[in-house]
């Protein structure tokens, strides 16, 4: 697995570029070296999972990687600030490369023998034919044919035209128009790098992946402004109002586990329809709290139901789409989830930025954010029924 090898030396690198850094740029430098280690190690780690363990434990297996999200989400704050204070913020990064290795040490053991026929589906498996609910006709669309070379340069324009999204709104004249060609470019440069019919929500894998982004954009969208909604409107202290997001990523972890448990007793379909529902739900009783002055217990709580969404929609797009793989392109619709998940989370993040700074009162710029991510939310409920075929 020399994918996986590489992307975790990628990655050290990064770490110790950013732990040893004397200024800005090279603090940058070496988080871009770290943020290409971990997307690519991510990608790996999912062809590891379709490789050696049998479909029928990925729902479970899924949930464990939530359950390492959470933890370390709700203590790595806590521990950063502890180590820099104590040490120095270097240490933060450098500190990490001691916990990498050994957790690369021991996986070694299951990666031995991978080249060698897939743990419960032997190799050449049709796509569809390895879940346990696929439905008989989902099809899996060939990846589209461009090099290596020529699927990073269009991963780089999508980051360009992200980052012009956010640039145009400090241009007070042509600002909307920027705006608009920004994300025409981003959905063009990302057509080669998901599976043909994504942006048309072609039923099967192309729908698992748009779904994924949509998802993404609604529930971090509207989470950044969550906690400021909190502070600014009910005078909640930043501590305080963080707590909302930690309940979210509790919600996300059990919500997950209880995917993972179910396991094929709850198919795939139901679980994402079930989960874009919450996290629709969730945002319009943000977005009528705001608007209607309701108590901030509204909020938090729909904010629990949102994470307990995604954990349950999250866990099973991944599923179905290594269920939706064959041997030679799992790693194409890996990178294509892992895309998606990132470039919708993006554009929506930048996208409510705009419309916040765009009106006159903090009220209406609240009101404003938490109407797109619904909307946004409406298009992920539409799209979801779509990810498994017609029987």
């Amino acid at each position: 697995m020399g994918p996986l090898y590489a992307s975790v030396a990628m990655f050290v690198l990064g770490l110790l570029i950013a732990g040893t850094a004397a200024n800005m740029p090279a603090l940058v430098a070496g988080r871009l070296v770290q943020g290409l280690g971990g997307g690519a190690m991510t990608v790996a780690l999912y062809v590891v999972i379709a490789r050696v363990y049998p479909p029928v434990l990925h729902p479970k297996i899924f949930a464990a990687f939530s359950a390492a999200w959470v933890i370390p989400s709700l203590v790595g704050p806590f521990a950063a600030g502890v180590v820099a204070q104590m040490l120095s913020w270097h240490w933060v990064f450098l500190g990490v490369v001691g916990l990498v290795v050994p957790a690369l040490l021991m996986i070694v053991p299951a990666l031995r023998g991978l080249r060698g026929a897939r743990s419960g589906s032997p190799a050449g498996t049709p796509a569809g034919s390895r879940g346990t609910s696929a439905p008989e006709d989902m099809s899996t669309p060939a990846p589209r044919r461009h090099s290596g070379s020529h699927r990073l340069a269009w991963a780089v324009l999508a980051a360009l035209a992200v980052l012009g999204l956010n640039l145009s709104a400090r241009l007070p004249v042509a600002g909307g128009v920027v705006a608009v060609a920004a994300v025409a470019v981003a959905l063009i440069a990302v057509r080669p790098l998901v599976p043909q019919g994504t942006l048309a929500a072609r039923r099967g894998l192309p729908s698992v992946i748009l779904t994924r982004g949509l998802a993404s954009a609604a529930f971090f969208g509207a989470e950044v402004y969550l906690p400021y909604l909190l502070v600014e409107r009910y005078d909640f202290s930043p501590t305080f109002a963080g707590l909302a997001l930690t309940g979210g990523a509790v919600s996300w972890a059990a919500g997950s586990a209880v995917q993972g448990r179910l396991g094929s007793r709850l198919d795939h379909r139901r679980a994402v329809r079930i989960g874009a529902a919450l996290v629709l739900g969730a945002v319009v009783l943000v977005l009528v709290t705001t608007l209607l002055s309701w108590p901030a217990a509204v909020a938090i709580a729909a904010w629990v139901f949102a994470g307990g969404g995604m954990g349950l929609m999250y866990a099973r797009l991944s599923v179905m789409t290594l269920a939706l793989s064959s041997r030679d392109n799992e790693g194409f619709n890996s990178s294509a989830m892992s895309i998606s998940d990132s470039l919708g989370g993006a554009l929506s993040l930048a996208t409510t930025g705009i419309i916040f700074a765009a009106f006159p009162t903090t009220a209406a710029s609240f009101g404003g954010v938490f109407a797109l991510t619904a909307v946004i939310g409406v298009a992920a409920v539409v799209v979801a029924p779509r990810v498994a075929g017609r029987r």
